[in-house]
């Protein structure tokens, strides 16, 4: 019986890991997590640290804050926009941070 109350004992007690530090190298993105909970922690952490909640940017600019970590740009700005941490106007020309998901 103790083996069936162990696991949910441990994932209970282990807290959620929001540090995504073990990700970058040399302040560069290793690779970008295939497991979405992992990735989502890793979009978070791009969103709140690239860009601003004030500001409209251009397909360019995202690209260029998305470089400055990783050279798949499109991937990640892709990723951000599937969840909803970065919106786009209907003609791409424009992009901003949203606010309600963060």
């Amino acid at each position: 019986m103790s083996q069936s109350t162990e696991p949910p004992q441990q994932s209970a007690a282990r807290p959620v890991r929001r540090d995504v530090s073990d990700l970058f190298s040399g302040g560069r993105l290793t690779a970008i997590p295939r497991k979405a909970a992992r990735r989502e922690q890793l979009l978070v952490h791009l969103t709140e640290t690239l860009f601003s909640v004030e500001r409209t940017y251009t397909e360019p600019e995202v690209n260029q804050a998305l470089r400055t970590v990783h050279e798949d740009c499109s991937a990640l700005r892709r990723y951000l926009i599937t969840s909803s941490l970065l919106t786009r106007t209907r003609d791409g020309r424009s992009y901003r941070r949203s606010t309600t998901t963060l």
